[in-house]
């Protein structure tokens, strides 16, 4: 616990003092295997269309470059910049909008959002920091339980949904490409169980989130989307949906990952994204 405090004691201190030092329980990485500065990652991410920020859920040096970041590219791009994330459901986006503007209660937001475990601890900072200053707050994840129905009944089961309750996923038929390692490997770890209904409906959340980032994107738009790195991770997921929609989007990838020794990249985390970001695995979680 002492140092988990301690952790947090110095994130919370200015970003110059985060940019002067860089080593403190992580290392961050270009896709080439080289380490590069916390100010290098924000030049790029600076002039990107879209960042994505993949990351562990429960690691704490993720949340708080999440944090960091959203508020150095807000002093870049004001109210130009938009958060989105995985945490929060389409469905959910009329909650999400009435509390940004003072219409409900923060306990009427917690009690009413399908919050994860992590959230007061992980996102309320982020959510709290798009309110007072303005920004909007994407709710892009499909709901779960479209998800829960294609992994127990397969993709076809979406075509029973009200033409209102397809307004929260996805135009249909939406892609699936079961080369994408990602879906492969899922297919892989399950062994087969359940055919393809498990990478169809993470497949699905994919495919969710890229339509909502690009439905919420405009000309002076700066969209910072906050996801688990397996939504993003070798420019799958996510990002492989949004370049179908949006192949002309500057597109910005930053993962998370955990070492023994952070000092030198492991081949099997090399390229994964623009930036690695990795952490001690002893590191103190979130949750």
């Amino acid at each position: 616990m002492r140092i988990r405090i301690l952790m947090l004691l110095f994130f919370a201190s200015t970003s110059q003092i985060l940019y002067s030092q860089p080593n403190v329980s992580y290392n961050i990485f270009s896709k080439d295997g080289n380490i590069v500065q916390y100010s290098d990652l924000l030049s790029v991410a600076t002039n990107a269309d879209v960042v994505f920020f993949g990351e562990l859920h429960n690691n704490v040096v993720a949340h708080q470059l999440e944090f960091q970041l959203t508020k150095d590219l807000f002093a870049k791009h004001g109210t130009n910049l938009k958060l989105g994330a995985e945490m929060f459901e389409t469905d959910n986006q009329l909650i999400m909008n009435e509390y940004l503007n003072d219409i409900i209660t923060q306990e009427r937001f917690e009690d009413e959002m399908r919050l994860w475990q992590n959230y007061k601890t992980d996102y309320k900072p982020l959510v709290e920091f798009a309110k007072e200053n303005g920004l909007s707050f994407v709710c892009t994840n499909v709901p779960r339980r479209y998800a829960n129905s294609v992994y127990k009944q397969g993709v076809e089961i979406l075509n029973k949904l009200t033409p209102e309750a397809k307004k929260f996923i996805a135009p249909l038929p939406f892609k699936y490409d079961n080369t994408l390692h990602c879906y492969a490997e899922m297919l892989e770890m399950a062994q087969g169980h359940g055919g393809e209904n498990l990478p169809k409906s993470q497949a699905l959340k994919d495919a969710t989130m890229a339509h909502f980032i690009a439905k919420n994107f405009s000309k002076q738009t700066h969209f910072l989307h906050f996801n688990g790195s397996y939504h993003s991770d070798n420019n799958e997921g996510i990002v492989w949906y949004l370049t179908k929609l949006k192949p002309k989007q500057n597109k910005v990838t930053i993962t998370t990952v955990t070492q023994k020794n952070i000092t030198v990249l492991d081949t099997e985390n090399s390229a994964k994204a623009d930036f690695i970001i990795v952490t001690q695995e002893d590191l103190p979680s979130s949750y």
